[in-house]
């Protein structure tokens, strides 16, 4: 059984408890993973703080900085295989994805690092004669970033990059589920030459997070994860009066319209949501299909679901792998049931694979006749589909937003004014037109009401990780005239 270490202050160690880590393909543990205590928390902030203010740090020209953040780029594009292998291993997803999302995440430390010297201030053309005032943007201070197990080297990535591009240093907290890649990830950020307690990187239960996000030292909190978690951290936050971006959850409304390309929009549905095992915050979850061309579509997408290739998340030929944990699944089975007792009718999938491990195949629910089924407003973070038809534009955007959520959206047509209409009128924070599931590190990610605020990617993150500093310069040689009147 493999074993792992936090990182704490430049040092890897090995934290006062320990708990097992299980494979999601057999369901067996594979893994010893530290488990950090509230103390481990404050003892990696306090490391943070003080790499935040050390010369070696803090007297870092941006520059300098940038180019840290190529060399820590290579290092991930050099080691990708092994973290593809880890994460695949702890977390089930499929191996063709993993090798290619984190090759992929130097990107994004390629972007940032370039950005690290184009964050600019700016000179203001103050009303008094005698002024010079210009703004400064200057890092924050210590960001308590906490990852979800999904394509956590990808929004780790989000974070940190924009983090470190400002002159920010960062405590990490990965997931209790499938936090192997993180902690590799430690080791291969300590091969790139930042002085000690520029990110740290621990693992641990809520008490580990509770004590990490309402620490007094913690500037800024930056969360993926659902919306439950994030309410607790919002709450911790009025004890530092931290802020935060929180990144959480959708309900994503995908809208095929009956000119749309389906051969097309039916591959990209199947991209939506069964790849990644549905486990995407931006899963095209609702299919809400025009009910001329509903039959058609579902008779395909039906036919591509279940010639979906259902195995061992390491083998390069798998397209579904298992569910992250067992949990994952149960609640899977529980929604659907309930789903179907409200009306829903089932088109395909619905039981657990049988055998060892978190295995679910596709699933299709047909809601058209069940509009209140559980389906349509519930995450559930898996390769199962609700479908609901409709008749006219205006009912498809009543419909796509007529959620809690707001992550992301979907729209198939070949009209192009349809199209500006409808990227007007949905509310979420992207929108993609005839495609889906695509990123950039050019580009920010994010939404709003229960999928949270700010945004990651771009250089609106980079602006988040900092705050302005107004500097006034009186360019008067005369005395300052009477002192009991405000200028």
């Amino acid at each position: 059984m493999q074993t792992f270490q936090q990182y704490i202050g430049g040092a890897f160690e090995d934290a006062g408890e320990t708990f097992e880590s299980l494979d999601p393909a057999t369901g067996a543990a594979w893994a010893q993973m530290p488990a950090a205590s509230p103390a481990d928390a404050g003892r990696a902030v306090t490391a943070a703080e003080a790499a935040f203010f050390s010369p070696e740090w803090a007297g870092m020209s941006a520059t300098q900085r940038g180019k840290l953040l190529l060399r820590l780029a290579d290092l991930v594009a050099e080691n990708a295989p092994r973290l593809a292998e880890l994460e695949t291993r702890d977390t089930g997803k499929i191996i063709r994805e993993t090798s290619a999302q984190i090759a992929y995440v130097a990107e994004y430390y390629r972007y940032y690092a370039g950005l690290a010297d184009k964050i600019e201030g700016a000179h203001l053309p103050i009303d008094k004669p005698d002024m010079e005032v210009w703004l400064r943007r200057e890092p924050v201070g210590v960001v308590a970033a906490i990852v979800p197990w999904n394509s956590q080297l990808f929004l780790s990535a989000v974070k940190i990059g924009p983090a470190l591009a400002a002159g920010c240093t960062v405590v990490l907290k990965a997931s209790e589920e499938g936090p192997a890649p993180m902690l590799e990830f430690a080791r291969i950020f300590d091969q790139a030459g930042f002085p000690p307690g520029v990110l740290n990187v621990i693992t641990g239960g809520p008490e580990a997070g509770a004590a990490l996000t309402s620490h007094a030292k913690v500037a800024h909190v930056a969360f993926t994860g659902g919306p439950e978690t994030a309410r607790h951290i919002v709450r911790n936050s009025a004890e530092n009066l931290a802020s935060t971006s929180l990144e959480l959850g959708g309900k994503s409304p995908f809208i095929v319209f009956d000119d749309a390309d389906l051969e097309s929009a039916v591959n990209a549905q199947v991209s939506g949501i069964f790849a990644a095992t549905g486990q995407s915050c931006v899963a095209g979850s609702r299919l809400v299909i025009q009910k001329g061309i509903k039959d058609a579509f579902l008779a395909r997408l039906k036919k591509k679901a279940e010639a979906v290739v259902i195995g061992a998340p390491q083998d390069m030929a798998t397209e579904v792998g298992p569910l992250c944990t067992l949990k994952q699944r149960d609640h899977a089975l529980r929604l659907i049931q309930t789903s179907l007792q409200a009306g829903a009718k089932l088109v395909t999938g619905g039981a657990a694979v049988e055998g060892e491990g978190f295995y679910f195949p596709p699933t299709i629910l047909d809601c058209s006749e069940a509009p209140e089924a559980p389906c349509l407003s519930r995450e559930f973070f898996g390769p199962v589909l609700s479908v609901v038809s409709f008749e006219t534009e205006a009912e498809a955007l009543e419909i796509a937003n007529n959620t809690a959520f707001g992550l992301a959206s979907g729209v198939f047509t070949r009209n192009l004014t349809r199209a500006h209409r409808m990227i007007r009128g949905i509310r979420a924070g992207i929108v993609w037109v005839n495609t889906y599931r695509a990123v950039s590190p050019i580009a920010p990610f994010g939404g709003h009401g229960l999928s949270g605020h700010g945004r990651e990617g771009g250089l609106q993150a980079a602006l988040d990780y900092t705050k302005v500093k107004a500097v006034w310069l009186r360019t008067s040689d005369d005395p300052i005239p009477d002192p009991f009147v405000m200028r």
